[in-house]
């Protein structure tokens, strides 16, 4: 299995520096959460995990070796990158769309082989997509077109999945249905699967592993128990949360929460 690690990282846009000398692991075969505010960093480390943002100090280890070593379509058969935002190409298939994920296996001036094929149906099953294979995937729902995305990253047959905040803009129903189908590809696969998330509740229950940052620094790290506390809440997000552990999961869930700064102007 493919493992992944940031060491002493320094990353950033133009002039902004939002990374300084971070350091962490990945879980290998389990699923780990990026959570904290806007802004905090966690879309620059997934992005600096796949090389679509080089780091400017540090190093990324993939495989045991520096990502720097590898090239383009080599580091593409170890991590897919699911981001945040994918637009509809017109006029192109459900199947269409999905056989991209095969790009880092072909060969100059050659088509789809059989291999190629059965990872693309394998894909298409995985995600419950078999039979919308003809349509246009902007044809599709929410929901429909997120499954058709990671199908794509499925397709790839990588041992290390990236997702930028997959359940974006999805309904409460299909964003269960997103997470549920990842649990399952982690579940069958034992894909390491990364991702960002903003709801904490699923970040806890969908998670074996979670990663909190705050302002581009490693705030906390550990499992649900570990990470969602109030203190840990406190450092994260800067709210008083009311935390409870479900029975039929044994994770830590929100009930509610109120802003710190709201408590103290009560307090006045």
């Amino acid at each position: 299995m493919t493992n992944l690690e940031a060491v002493e990282i320094a990353t950033g846009y133009q002039n902004k520096q939002i990374i300084d000398k971070l350091s962490v692991e990945i879980p290998t075969g389990k699923i780990t959460s990026l959570i904290g505010p806007n802004g905090s960093g966690k879309s620059t480390l997934l992005k600096s995990f796949t090389r679509i943002l080089p780091i400017k100090k540090g190093k990324i280890i993939v495989d045991g070796s520096d990502i720097s070593t590898y090239r383009p379509k080599e580091l593409a058969r170890k991590v897919a990158l699911l981001a945040q935002s994918s637009e509809h190409p017109l006029g192109m298939t459900v199947e269409e769309v999905v056989s991209y994920g095969r790009y880092p296996y072909q060969q100059p001036f050659k088509g789809l082989d059989e291999q190629d094929m059965k990872a693309i149906d394998w894909a298409l099953e995985a995600t419950g997509l078999l039979s919308f294979r003809t349509r246009e995937i902007a044809t599709l729902s929410g929901g429909q077109s997120q499954r058709v995305w990671i199908a794509m990253a499925l397709a790839q047959e990588t041992d290390i999945l990236i997702l930028d905040e997959p359940t974006t803009f999805l309904d409460p129903a299909h964003q269960l249905e997103i997470l549920h189908l990842l649990a399952d590809i982690n579940r069958i696969k034992h894909t390491t699967i990364l991702m960002s998330i903003h709801d904490i509740n699923h970040a806890s229950r969908f998670s074996d592993y979670l990663i909190g940052l705050k302002e581009g620094e490693l705030i906390v790290k550990g499992t649900p128990d570990e990470v969602i506390t109030k203190e840990c809440m406190k450092q994260l997000f800067e709210i008083d949360a009311q935390i409870v552990t479900l029975p039929e999961t044994n994770k830590p869930v929100f009930l509610t929460y109120d802003l710190l700064s709201k408590q103290r102007e009560v307090r006045r």
